[in-house]
């Protein structure tokens, strides 16, 4: 390497260094670290496993015992996730050791305990993923393939460890999903049983957005708020919209504001825009632009 790049490689290292010390953000102290995402990455494939057993594991279910499977897989997972969380909830605070051991080992419990009930969540989502689409040949090929589900699955553990105020792993969590599917589900959001995406690519569903049950949702549909523009005066706010019981959503509708309800039972048709309230069991639709034919010369 000659003088001239070495040279610039030296400015531009300082460069670099006077960018890290002005930001203070990549100043960690010794011993401390952020969250691996190949390892929250690797969690969320534990945590297929040991919702659809046989499924995404080496294991054959016809040789293997469920219990010491499920036992097994869950002390796995509690030891690889309580290493997370306690790297997660100690950024940025001053715990001490033994405090910060014993809260990482709360919170990692309480989300351990809550499995079950998120997998009976998605058992009813595969049911509705197959009763929903004509295409679907079996529960089987649904949990396999489906884009959907996995966004789905996804979101469920994601949102139980958002609710225990855990610190970026549900949102890497919920961005590696977004990165594989194309659909955008933030954790915060609160959504019901038997939750049905079709197609799904280009869905976006913001943190405050409330979801009833049996809602089906087509691929560009919106769930946003009407205005960002005050940016972190808005956290907390209901800014997104809230989608009744046994709504249809049409593909590229946009529906925005926090203050925006969709009744139970209605159906917004395709390339609709909502920023109001639509009343339970109607259906909404925007004006479609007149279409004309002609004939080739």
């Amino acid at each position: 390497m000659d003088n001239k790049i070495q040279s610039m490689i030296r400015k531009v290292s300082l460069e670099l260094q006077d960018n890290y010390n002005s930001q203070g953000l990549f100043d960690v102290e010794l011993g401390e670290k952020l969250p691996s995402r190949d390892i929250i990455v690797s969690l969320i494939n534990d945590l297929r496993k040991l919702t659809f057993p046989g499924f995404f594991g080496m294991e054959n279910m016809a040789y293997s015992s469920k219990d010491s499977f499920a036992a097994n897989n869950l002390s796995i997972l509690y030891d690889k996730l309580f290493r997370q969380v306690k790297i997660a909830i100690a950024y940025g605070t001053d715990l001490k050791y033994r405090e910060l051991n014993n809260r990482a080992e709360e919170l990692t419990t309480k989300f351990v305990e809550r499995i079950p009930h998120v997998q009976a969540m998605l058992l009813k989502d595969v049911d509705a993923q197959l009763a929903g689409d004509p295409a679907a040949k079996s529960k089987e090929e649904v949990i396999f393939s489906y884009p959907g589900l996995f966004a789905i699955a996804v979101y469920r553990y994601a949102h139980e460890l958002y609710e225990l105020q855990i610190p970026f792993i549900p949102r890497i969590m919920s961005e590696h999903a977004h990165s594989r599917t194309g659909i955008d589900i933030n954790p915060g959001a609160t959504i019901g049983e038997y939750f049905f995406i079709d197609h799904g690519t280009g869905i976006v569903i913001g943190e405050t957005t409330t979801i009833g049950n049996h809602v089906k949702l087509y691929q560009g549909v919106t769930l946003g708020a009407l205005s960002t523009r005050k940016g972190q005066a808005l956290a907390g706010v209901k800014r997104h919209p809230t989608i009744e019981d046994n709504v249809v959503i049409y593909a590229n509708t946009t529906v925005l504001g926090g203050e925006t309800v969709v009744g139970a039972n209605a159906v917004l048709a395709g390339n609709s825009f909502v920023t109001s309230s639509i009343p339970a069991n109607s259906k909404a639709a925007s004006t479609m632009p007149e279409l004309e034919i002609r004939k080739s010369k």
